[in-house]
Parts: structure tokens; sequence; C-alpha cells
């Protein structure tokens, strides 16, 4: 039997294996695809069904102003109670963003005066852009 010598097996190697490389790639966006609808809310509301979620506004111009049906206000993840502090936090950020687009979530079932309060006061301070935020509807 001839041996081989160690001389023989050591090859340059010419091509870097991607397959390993593209499972993580993969692994990753099914993650952020995963985590990107969590991240997005902060309290629990059923939302009303509508037209899909398309957003034309770039992400760092999106604020989000969200009410419960018990009528209690948060701005952008954190409680801020009434409507004159959520008032108060819409214009401090609109005063630093002109772009700003308001993204309301009010829960469907919910009294209409809450998610209405949210429009008149960005209305009285120059706030013209907000994206009512739905659930998509059924496809035909």
């Amino acid at each position: 039997m001839r041996r081989f010598s160690q001389r023989n097996s050591l090859v340059t190697l010419n091509e870097i294996n991607v397959t390993p490389l593209l499972d993580l790639a993969f692994v990753l966006l099914i993650i952020f695809i995963i985590t990107t609808p969590v991240l997005e809310q902060s309290i629990n509301v059923k939302l009303p069904i509508g037209g899909a979620n398309k957003q034309s506004a770039k992400p760092q111009d999106v604020v989000l102003a969200e009410v419960g049906p018990d009528g209690i206000y948060h701005f952008k993840g954190n409680k801020v109670g009434d409507i004159r502090k959520l008032e108060a936090a819409l214009l401090a950020e609109y005063r630093k963003n002109p772009n700003l687009v308001v993204a309301l979530r009010a829960d469907r079932e919910g009294p209409y005066k809450y998610p209405v309060s949210i429009i008149e006061a960005c209305q009285r301070n120059g706030i013209t852009r907000f994206n009512l935020m739905t659930e998509p509807g059924a496809r035909r």
C-alpha cells in the first residue's frame, strides 16, 4: 500500500463556501420579520379592519400615538396620561421634525372621542400628516 505524504494534502482554498453565510442571513431575516410587529406597538388594542398599512413616510419621521379603550394615551410607547400631555409631546416632536407623521392606534371598540381628540390636537398644532392604523382586510 502506498502512503501519501502530508505535503500533497495541503491545498489552497480558492473559494469561500457561502452556504453558512446564507443560512445565517436567512435566520436573521426571519428573526427581524417576527420581532418588528412586536416593536411597533406598545399597548394591546384591537385595530379596526381596513386597508393595508402602506407607509409612504420615512421611518424616522413616524411617531406612534396610541389610546386604549380606557382613554389612557401613550406616545412613542410611553404612557403620558391625558390628552394635554400628549399634545405637548406631539408639539415638541413636531418642532424637532416638521416632516412628522403621527401613526394613530386606537381600539376599535373604544369610544370614538379618544382618537378624534388626538387628530384635533394634531390639527391645532399644524400637524397635518397622520396615519390611522388598521388591521389588513380580507383579500378578494
